[in-house]
């Protein structure tokens, strides 16, 4: 097989501040291959990528290419030039420029350019390659599955022995994605060694001759496909093996309820603009239940439906029974649903303004600014859920982006809890914080649901999940593939539902 290898990574280290992002990583790939690279978040599979494109430098380990001896990429020119090319989620052509222009931008010798020459070689390349597009078409015209096939192409045509496609098929239909794929095996035919990072586990099956699994910086394994179940493969990507798992129940002190429990919320055909797949749903009074799946299944797209963070297409909701409009956040909160989103960074803190000021933030908007709160009114309220929440923090006026992520995460906890809604969303809320703090925001979930506040918990840790929630959503591929509840809550039962097995 040696003689087929055209791609060699051995013992690749990066480290960035605090980080050890890749460990002693492996990977090696062959001529006509597709080869997936599966990970969860933080698994180091974007950092493997961009040190064998030359965005990164490694701080050890050696590549060698169709094994002609090491070779050194310190920029992505210099990948380009050794036959390596990257197509991203993000089209990163030019849309107002023609079909050929995109594929030959670049690539002219001086500055005359011989367009006839350029149609006639594009043409070429598109039929040669099954791509349903005309070269003098201008792409903004074409679909988004043909901009990523162009895109293609032209990494293709530029000697390409290397093809690595980053999420291609994140914003793509069925059909577009079975195009895409035809084009894939068609390069495969040709002997280009394709390396496909996705989060859907279904394509990686039906595409892929084998898989390398990343965790936490370091390499789990390369497996063919064929040797590899895919409740196998769940358990290698969330460092679970499934012989061995124990069974976490924990002391779980949620309210369960009763069929006759009063449901909170319903949601039915429920879909946004996220392309997640219609689902139905329903949280009853002082539960706690939770959406699970890997990264990328839908899990975060299903709650920010619900709470109309993304455009809902269609589908109902209910409110105690009553049907009711939710279309926007605002919608939400003035039905007493509240959100504390996946990224705080992004969706949740104002870093410049006080902790006070970011603890008080939702409830003067459902108040309206023109009913600003009292300087005392605010600081009582900051100090209470500071003191509730136990906030390390200097005073209420302290800025919150000088705070630990754990503190500013309890901050935007605060900010819901002043709201007390009836219904509280939270995604991945101890992410990224201490384990101190993780354990303080599990009891106050189970002591809110106590008190009758209804919860729903997204977490990437499924002991996690399994410690708070009495009731669990499985998604796969941006759809509900089951839901647990009872002795069905086990790791093993988790994965093999999100792997689409029925038994271990």
């Amino acid at each position: 097989m040696e003689e087929s290898r055209v791609l060699e990574m051995r013992g690749i280290y990066k480290e960035f501040p605090g980080v050890k992002a890749l460990q002693n990583v492996d990977f090696s790939l062959n001529k006509g291959e597709i080869h997936a690279l599966m990970g969860e978040n933080g698994a180091g599979k974007s950092t493997l990528i961009k040190v064998l494109t030359g965005v990164y430098s490694k701080d050890a380990g050696t590549i060698t290419l169709e094994g002609k001896g090491e070779v050194h990429i310190h920029s992505p020119q210099d990948a380009q030039n050794c036959g390596i090319s990257t197509v991203y989620q993000e089209i990163t052509l030019c849309p107002n420029l023609t079909v050929a222009e995109n594929m030959f931008i670049g690539r002219g010798k001086g500055t005359f350019t011989n367009w006839k020459e350029m149609n006639r070689e594009a043409e070429a390349l598109l039929k040669k390659l099954d791509i349903p597009a005309k070269a003098t078409q201008q792409l903004a015209n074409c679909s988004i599955a043909v901009q990523q096939m162009v895109a293609i192409a032209r990494a293709v045509d530029m000697d390409c022995k290397v093809l690595i496609l980053d999420e291609p098929t994140s914003s793509l239909d069925e059909q577009e994605v079975e195009k895409l794929f035809g084009l894939m095996r068609d390069l495969k035919a040709m002997g280009v060694g394709i390396i496909f990072v996705t989060h859907f586990l279904d394509q990686v099956y039906e595409v892929c001759d084998k898989i390398t699994v990343l965790r936490d910086g370091q390499l789990v394994g390369e497996y063919e496909i064929k040797d590899l179940p895919r409740v196998q493969l769940v358990a290698k990507m969330l460092g679970k093996e499934m012989d061995d798992l124990s069974d976490i129940k924990g002391e779980n002190g949620s309210y369960e309820g009763t069929d006759q429990q009063e449901k909170i919320f319903e949601a039915e055909g429920l879909q946004s603009n996220a392309g997640i797949k219609p689902f139905d749903f329903f949280i009853k009074k002082g539960e706690v239940n939770g959406f699970t799946g890997l990264l990328g299944s839908g899990r975060s797209e299903c709650v920010r439906a619900i709470f109309g963070a993304d455009k809902v297409l269609k589908g109902k909701v209910k409110m105690h029974g009553k049907e009711v409009k939710i279309t926007k956040p605002i919608e939400a909160m003035k039905h007493g649903i509240a959100y504390l989103p996946e990224d705080r960074k992004i969706d949740g803190i104002v870093g410049d303004l006080s902790v006070k000021d970011n603890i008080i933030l939702a409830l003067q908007v459902l108040n309206g600014f023109f009913k600003p709160f009292s300087k005392a009114q605010a600081n009582a309220f900051a100090e209470e859920y500071i003191k509730k929440l136990n906030i390390k923090t200097a005073s209420a006026e302290t800025p919150i982006k000088s705070l630990s992520g754990g503190n500013q995460q309890k901050v935007i906890l605060a900010r819901w809890l002043l709201m007390h809604p009836e219904y509280l969303i939270l995604d991945e809320p101890t992410r990224g914080i201490d384990v101190g703090t993780k354990v303080d925001i599990q009891k106050l979930v189970l002591e809110l649901a106590k008190e009758g506040m209804s919860v729903t918990f997204i977490s990437s840790e499924t002991d996690e999940m399994l410690r708070t929630c009495s009731r669990l959503i499985v998604m796969r591929d941006r759809k509900v593939v089951g839901e647990l509840s009872g002795d069905d809550l086990t790791q093993n039962k988790i994965m093999s539902t999100i792997a689409g097995e029925s038994s271990v």
